[in-house]
């Protein structure tokens, strides 16, 4: 009976990958008939998708996706440019396709029901990108779309629609623990609370403090109205000022309060990392040119919108059934706003 089943279910993109010792993404490009798949090989991969009786797909070449990008992705955009290299790596990807990529801007109700409404209506476009979208009425009104959808830096927390994030949480725990091994103990955890992805990157901290027997006081975080480092930069002399240094160590949901944090600390007379340790989540270009160069964690920015678009390009091929949500994973970058703690002159050798 096993043998059966095996025989009888569908050949999937691993088995031709194994039978053709390459990798699954090869056989998908191999496929779909893309660019950067030597002649051979899409030779070996098309006469063993022919000799195991799978159906290949038709190309995605000429067809339109919508890319919708949330108000908060558009300032961002203009801020920090954490979206600036999604949409990088969205458009290489879309121009070695051969999909063509069409944006609508969304900043309220009214063109979120415009979006899905033309969404819906133009058979032209053959699937939908949501970038940094939470709301739970869009999300819904896209589920039910019928075609294609792939969300990008946000996830559905019903899981009806595929989405790529990168992994918040565990870039968090990376973080705080490389803080933790350090010595410090009193981690400050800043962020702008509002997105599940950022709640996320809350959650690493708390694991992090947890997993080494470390407490996750409510007084250790510390919240922001904007990403704007004279917002970080405020809110930290406002909690010194108010409470003293309550901790060690810094760690900041984005390197934009980092940033922030670093400034604050020294109109304050305080050495980063001499005095406070301080570490963001991002690591975008410009953190390596602080003073000090920020120690961050690496989000794989440009493989967010590539991956996103992978993804929906095989479900618009009817190759990536049932939903999923896919993680990218992050890494450390060490530079130089972290060192270990201080030991107090009184206390050394004890």
């Amino acid at each position: 009976m096993a043998a059966e089943e095996k025989k009888g279910r569908r050949t999937r993109l691993d088995d031709i990958a194994a039978r053709c010792g390459v990798s699954i993404s090869t056989v998908s490009r191999a496929l779909a008939g893309e660019k950067g798949v030597r002649p051979e090989i899409r030779k070996l991969v098309l006469e063993t998708a022919s000799a195991v009786s799978y159906a290949l797909p038709a190309s995605v070449a000429g067809k339109k996706v919508m890319l919708v990008a949330s108000g908060a992705a558009m300032i961002d955009y203009v801020r920090n440019q954490f979206t600036l290299y999604v949409l990088e790596g969205l458009n290489a990807r879309a121009t070695a396709l051969g999909i063509e990529l069409a944006m609508r801007p969304i900043a309220d109700k009214g063109d979120e029901a415009r979006v899905v409404a033309e969404m819906r209506d133009d058979p032209s476009f053959g699937g939908m990108l949501i970038l940094t979208v939470d709301e739970e009425d869009m999300l819904a009104a896209a589920a039910d779309l019928g075609k294609p959808v792939v969300l990008v830096n946000s996830d559905d927390p019903y899981m009806r629609l595929s989405s790529v994030t990168p992994c918040n949480r565990s870039a968090a725990f990376i973080a705080a623990e490389r803080l933790i091994k350090a010595g410090h103990e009193r981690i400050l955890f800043m962020l702008r609370p509002g997105r599940r992805t950022i709640e996320r990157r809350l959650e690493g901290w708390r694991d992090a403090l947890q997993h080494h027997g470390l407490t996750a006081d409510t007084d250790l975080v510390l919240e922001v109205d904007d990403w704007l480092p004279e917002l970080g930069a405020e809110a930290v002399t406002r909690l010194v000022r108010k409470k003293g240094l309550t901790f060690t160590a810094i760690l900041t949901a984005g390197d934009s309060l980092a940033n922030g944090a670093v400034r604050g600390l020294q109109a304050m007379g305080y050495a980063v990392p001499q005095d406070i340790s301080v570490m963001g989540i991002d690591d975008l270009p410009q953190s390596a040119f602080l003073n000090p160069p920020l120690s961050t964690v690496h989000i794989p920015m440009r493989e967010l919108g590539a991956t996103a678009l992978d993804l929906l390009r095989d479900m618009m091929l009817g190759l990536a059934a049932p939903r999923r949500r896919v993680e990218l994973a992050c890494h450390l970058v060490e530079r130089g706003s972290v060192a270990a703690v201080r030991i107090p002159a009184a206390t050394a050798g004890r």
